[in-house]
């Protein structure tokens, strides 16, 4: 009966030491492809954090002043209803005055029309559109059809796509 020598100290079987290292290989693919798949992830992470940024930051730019905006549209109906308001005999007494505050009217229109700022002014005979009219009231009105315009109270306006505020106008109900 033969028997097995004993490896000498320090040095293992070849089949062993292919099985440990094909292990060791093993654990070591495995653990680059999980630090693969992680490194992905962060890259895919950071790319979305910029483009979440840039988005941000064009929306900032473009809707920044809608506070600001909101609070010049009382002063824009103001002078529009002091000129509105102004009759052929006050134009004559005051005419400078009515200049005035025409050409202010036209300056502060031109402001908000640089920065994005546009009228919503619909007419009467115009279908309300909910998206951009408040309709005030309803009243039956003799040849209109429901949902026409049939009175603008005050104008509304958008800060480049967005609805600063409805036109506010009155809707014939006439049945059909």
């Amino acid at each position: 009966m033969a028997q097995d020598t004993p490896a000498p100290e320090g040095t293992e079987p070849d089949g062993l030491e292919d099985f440990i290292a094909a292990e060791e290989l093993d654990a070591l693919r495995a653990e680059r492809d999980e630090l693969r798949d992680r490194f992905m992830r962060a890259l895919a992470d950071a790319e979305n954090a910029r483009k979440r940024a840039d988005r941000d930051r064009r929306e900032a730019e473009q809707y920044g002043s809608t506070r600001l905006a909101r609070d010049l549209l009382p002063v824009y109906d103001n002078l529009k209803r002091a000129l509105d308001a102004a009759s052929d005999e006050t134009r004559g007494q005051a005419g400078a005055l009515i200049e005035g505050v025409e050409l202010t009217l036209r300056e502060l229109t031109n402001v908000m029309t640089k920065h994005g700022v546009k009228p919503i002014s619909p007419v009467a005979g115009d279908t309300f559109d909910p998206q951009m009219h408040q309709a005030m009231f309803e009243a039956p009105l003799p040849g209109t059809k429901a949902g026409q315009i049939i009175q603008v109270m005050t104008e509304g306006f958008l800060l480049h796509d967005r609805l600063l505020r409805p036109a506010q106008v009155g809707v014939s109900s006439m049945p059909g």
